[in-house]
């Protein structure tokens, strides 16, 4: 019986995106999505959410990329642009949530930027705990992370469920026997809750 759910937050709660920020640094959308698949690439940016200080991996493609050194830079200093704010369907699900199950995150997001997410999003102060990759230097889809929530909260996958915009996440869910919700909308997360009977009224 699912007593707890487990949320994502960028892409589910959260409208994070670099695109928000550099549309309005490069003149083109084929010149930023250049730069931000082959220079400030999202298997880059995950390296940061591992736990990496955005200054080694900034230095490390200004080296390998010195035409791009000043918008490599921006990446960190302009981060908080690439919010776009809450995912308003998401967050009012939550909310409705709350009164009925325990609520947690489990994220990939740099320690660093993190804080930054904490003071903005009021929604945050709902969760009853929130596991930080870059806190924990492992992210997802490895399955240490999920461990890592289970044990420190003392929950129970069989009794969590689980919601996040990635697949490779969602695997790893299910394969350690959470439920889950591969997200792809408020709209289909409503649905998907309902299928499962999750009380969302």
């Amino acid at each position: 019986m699912i007593n707890t759910i487990v949320f994502d937050f960028g892409g589910v709660l959260i409208d994070w995106n670099p695109r928000h920020f550099y549309k309005n640094v490069f003149s083109n959308d084929q010149e930023m999505e250049h730069f931000l698949t082959e220079v400030c690439s999202e298997a880059w940016n995950l390296q940061q959410d591992k736990g990496r200080p955005f200054a080694e991996g900034i230095a490390l493609l200004k080296e390998k990329h010195p035409e791009h050194a000043e918008n490599i830079a921006l990446f960190y200093s302009s981060w908080e642009q690439m919010l776009n704010g809450e995912i308003a369907g998401t967050v009012d699900i939550l909310r409705r949530l709350k009164s009925k199950y325990k609520i947690y995150g489990l994220t990939n997001w740099s320690s660093e930027t993190f804080p930054v997410a904490l003071e903005k999003f009021e929604f945050l102060k709902l969760f009853d705990g929130i596991v930080v990759s870059g806190i924990e230097k492992i992210i997802k889809p490895e399955k240490k992370l999920f461990q890592v929530l289970l044990d420190r909260y003392d929950l129970h996958s069989a009794d969590c469920l689980f919601i996040d915009d990635n697949i490779l996440n969602i695997k790893a869910a299910i394969d350690l026997g959470f439920h889950a919700i591969h997200f792809t909308s408020p709209e289909k997360l409503k649905t998907d809750l309902q299928a499962l009977k999750v009380v969302i009224d």
